[in-house]
């Protein structure tokens, strides 16, 4: 199946009992043995239009000595043409069909768990200052945003990078997990929105986009619009009366008049004209993806609801883009020696300038409904690619709160998504009906901070919609916060421990809000000595606890580990453990019950060749 030439609106769910790593290498297989004989093909081609070019040249040599069958040179030179059409025809081809093998590449990558550095990072939606963002491997290399992106437009990336820094409310997750299901077997639309555009790193940029579709036009006033096409057919004329009639003073005062019209013009047109087209970069691309989403037939609510918001009032938001296109790539022509000098009097850039504040006005207004629809069935898209490649993982079921109701986070069989699935240990974890924090005992290496992350990011992933890495999740509305990789600021002259406790207030003021707090804390206060440490814990969790949050608490102190002591019906001591085995530490990252009974520092210090006496 050569699924990037077939119809992009074929998006029958696949079904049958092929897992998506079959699929996808047999997708894969086919369209290297195709991508191979259309190369070979390419090759031939190639040489048969040298060769033709050369016996062209050689007949245009022998027809010129004889001229009485000069029309006899059309043949090869009609033959060139069709060669050079065909040639064209299989390297864009061969173009697509090299993105579609790439697609298929970078999805076995994901299941292999391959693909670490070679997605888009997202670090631009990096913010420092944001409670679980930077905790939680959000963006980077190697950072959840780049196992989940896959979107072709900009509109796609941010929306996904706001979907997994806001948590959506339950009856929205609801709505994108069955928008996620109807996605999730859509294989080839998945495909097809792939092989629009190359890369995305220079693709449309929205909100320059958008608040050029709302900006007051330059040229209001009909009288310009209508006087300078007149003043340039007026000059085309006088020329046409000078060459035939030889009144020159008639083509003389009207380039005067129009130099003079068109300073004026430039004025008013020239950082307008240049504001415009940085605002409309790869409009293709953008038009490409409406109509291959206004092609679709969606099942889910959501999706029908976002593809009806690019139908409004009969309008084809694809038709209007390549519109606005193709005025774009010919104002582009400004640039070109030629019809610069040309323009002094026919102002061609004036009129296409007014066809795009046209254009503006009637199509304008939807542009920003027309991206944020886009970014949203991208993002879905991007959820959906990530449920079909991961089976294994399931929807959560999320728990409405009422009034006074205590927050839940029930998991079986979790698991960090970011780990390759065959070696991710899988823990059950209860928090809520009573238990409000776990303090979370063991030694250096053992698990405790990738547990913790694992929480976080699948408390992430479920409120943005997507399945989540665990056999059973249940799970109430959360505010995630976490204090796991709270660094220091060289240049701003904050300790690692004024950082933190920064941190800790930020945590502490969300607690004052409506939506009940997840807080995953991680060696907290470590920057401080042992009794500060522990008064500092204690009122932190206390507090925390009591205005209804829930979370765990890491830490290496096992003086913390009394901290449950004074609040045994919401509080519970957890641990991980390593063994000592042949002279060498040995972790099996299970989750147990009550305080940890061993410690690794000394051993870890052995055995990098400090030398410690036991």
């Amino acid at each position: 199946m050569k699924a990037q030439f077939s119809d992009p609106a074929d998006t029958t769910p696949i079904h049958g009992e092929e897992t998506p790593a079959a699929l996808y290498s047999r997708r894969l297989l086919d369209l290297q043995r195709t991508q191979a004989a259309a190369l070979l093909r390419e090759k031939r081609l190639g040489i048969s239009k040298l060769v033709l070019a050369a016996v062209t040249l050689a007949s245009l040599i022998f027809f010129l000595q004889h001229l009485a069958l000069i029309e006899l040179i059309l043949l090869p030179v009609a033959l060139f043409i069709l060669l050079a059409v065909l040639h064209e025809k299989l390297l864009r081809s061969i173009r697509l069909r090299a993105r579609s093998i790439r697609f298929y590449e970078r999805g076995l990558a994901r299941i292999q768990d391959r693909w670490a550095g070679s997605g888009e990072s997202g670090e631009r939606f990096l913010d420092p200052a944001h409670p679980y963002a930077r905790d939680l491997d959000l963006f980077g290399p190697a950072s959840l945003f780049e196992l989940l992106c896959t979107a072709r437009t900009r509109a796609g990336e941010q929306t996904l990078a706001a979907w997994l820094l806001t948590a959506a409310p339950v009856p929205q997750i609801r709505q994108r997990q069955q928008a996620v299901r109807d996605l999730q077997s859509r294989d080839p639309f998945r495909e097809s929105l792939f092989v629009l555009g190359e890369t995305v790193r220079a693709g449309v940029h929205p909100e320059p986009l958008a608040a050029w579709g709302q900006r007051s036009p330059v040229f209001p006033e009909r009288s310009t619009r209508l006087l300078t096409p007149l003043l340039a057919a007026l000059w085309i004329v006088s020329l046409i009366l000078w060459g035939v009639w030889g009144l020159g003073w008639v083509a003389a005062f009207m380039t005067v008049v129009n130099l003079s019209w068109g300073k004026r013009l430039n004025k008013r047109m020239d950082s307008a004209v240049d504001a415009a087209e940085q605002a409309t970069q790869d409009l293709e691309l953008l038009a490409g993806v409406l109509d291959l989403i206004d092609r679709q037939h969606f099942s889910a609510p959501m999706l029908v609801s976002l593809q009806s918001k690019l139908r409004q009032d009969g309008l084809a938001p694809a038709a209007a883009i390549r519109k606005l296109a193709r005025i774009v790539e010919y104002l582009a022509q400004r640039r070109n020696l030629f019809f610069r000098v040309l323009d002094l009097f026919t102002f061609w850039t004036a009129i296409l300038f007014f066809a795009a504040e046209r254009w503006q006005r009637a199509h304008g207004p939807q542009i920003r409904a027309w991206l944020s629809a886009v970014g949203e069935i991208e993002a879905l898209t991007a959820l959906s690619a990530y449920a079909y490649e991961h089976p294994a993982d399931v929807f959560p079921e999320l728990i409405d709160l009422t009034p006074g109701s205590q927050p839940v986070f029930a998991a079986t069989g979790l698991a960090h998504p970011l780990l390759p699935a065959a070696k991710a240990v899988r823990n059950d974890l209860m928090l809520g009906d009573g238990l409000q924090l776990i303090l979370l005992s063991g030694p250096n290496m053992a698990g405790k901070s990738t547990f913790m992350r694992g929480i976080g990011v699948n408390a992430v992933l479920a409120q943005c919609g997507a399945p989540v890495r665990a056999t059973v999740l249940r799970l109430s509305p959360l505010a995630v916060a976490a204090s796991i990789c709270v660094l220091d600021s060289l240049s701003g002259g904050i300790s690692r421990f004024y950082a933190e406790i920064r941190r800790v207030k930020q945590i502490s003021d969300l607690t004052l809000g409506l939506i009940p707090v997840l807080f995953l804390l991680d060696e907290l206060l470590s920057g401080t000595n042992s009794h500060d440490r522990l008064r500092g814990t204690e009122f932190v969790v206390q507090s925390l606890v009591q205005r209804n949050a829930i979370g765990l608490v890491s830490t290496h102190d096992l003086a913390l580990t009394k901290i449950p002591d004074q609040m045994p019906t919401r509080a519970a001591n957890w641990h991980f453990e390593d063994q000592m085995k042949d002279g060498q530490l040995l972790f099996d990252y299970k989750l147990k019950p009550g305080i940890v009974q061993t410690s690794n520092a000394l051993e870890l210090m052995r055995s990098i060749g400090f030398g410690l006496q036991p």
